[in-house]
């Protein structure tokens, strides 16, 4: 990726006014995507399965390794959800290792402690209760189009991870073309709520993948992503794409002198 020079200012991750419907202040946003997430939590991971088509979980593991997470290191996953990325991240950490799993939403962070037995915190990416310097490693999968401002997230990522310590945050970004953004669209905002219903997931696992499709549609640009990344203070800003669309926006915390 070539290197870009950082904006002048932050940007919110969700800046386009089609989300205007969900939300229109930043204490709506907190509340409305909460209870979504909390109405969808029982039938999530089967609406994931259907929507990665089984892929997912091999992929977050391949992505995890290549950033550098390794047995024996303390990790904070962001957003955790029902614990898809922290599931393989304590795979390859292994028993000597620490994770702690923070998402804001009660019924999803329910959900991971069915499969995890992990440290969990309620809370946002904005405002990490953890203390600086307490980690070695931060992953946040699918999560980043949902806060509200790049500047504040990555400065608390990079506060919180040690000296020399990495992140690697997977998002997904809609594609360049019209076609390709049309096939994705009918995909993610019909196929899987479909099948979902289907499988009897019930009503609000579409309404959470139609939101889903809406905050893609919204998100910034990924060099807007890294520029805010250097921002922050991060090294070795940079990311890996996957089928145009997959990325991983990965960086270092300079070590201490």
């Amino acid at each position: 990726m070539p290197d870009h020079p950082p904006a002048p200012t932050a940007r919110p991750l969700q800046a386009d006014a089609q989300l205007d419907s969900y939300f229109t202040s930043e204490d709506e946003r907190r509340v409305n995507t909460r209870r979504m997430f909390d109405d969808a939590a029982c039938a999530y991971d089967r609406a994931e399965g259907i929507t990665a088509l089984g892929t997912g979980a091999w992929y977050r593991r391949y992505a995890l390794g290549r950033a550098g997470l390794r047995e024996g290191m303390s990790v904070l996953d962001v957003a955790a959800g029902t614990g898809l990325v922290a599931r393989e991240a304590c795979r390859l950490i292994g028993p000597a290792g620490r994770l702690t799993a923070l998402d804001p939403s009660p019924g999803m962070l329910a959900e991971l402690r069915k499969k995890l037995d992990v440290h969990t915190v309620e809370a946002y990416a904005e405002d990490i209760p953890l203390a600086d310097d307490a980690v070695d490693f931060l992953s946040m999968g699918y999560a980043l189009r949902h806060v509200a401002d790049l500047d504040l997230v990555f400065a608390e990522y990079l506060r919180v991870l040690k000296p020399g310590g990495s992140t690697c945050v997977m998002e997904i970004t809609r594609p360049r073309s019209a076609l390709g953004r049309l096939l994705m669209r009918f995909y993610i905002r019909g196929v899987v709520p479909l099948l979902s219903r289907l499988s009897r997931s019930g009503p609000q696992v579409g309404l959470l993948w139609e939101y889903y499709w809406d905050t893609i549609e919204a998100s910034v640009s990924p060099d807007e992503v890294m520029a805010a990344m250097r921002r922050a203070g991060f090294a070795e800003v940079r990311c890996h794409v996957t089928l145009g669309v997959f990325r991983e926006y990965l960086g270092r915390k300079p070590a201490a002198a």
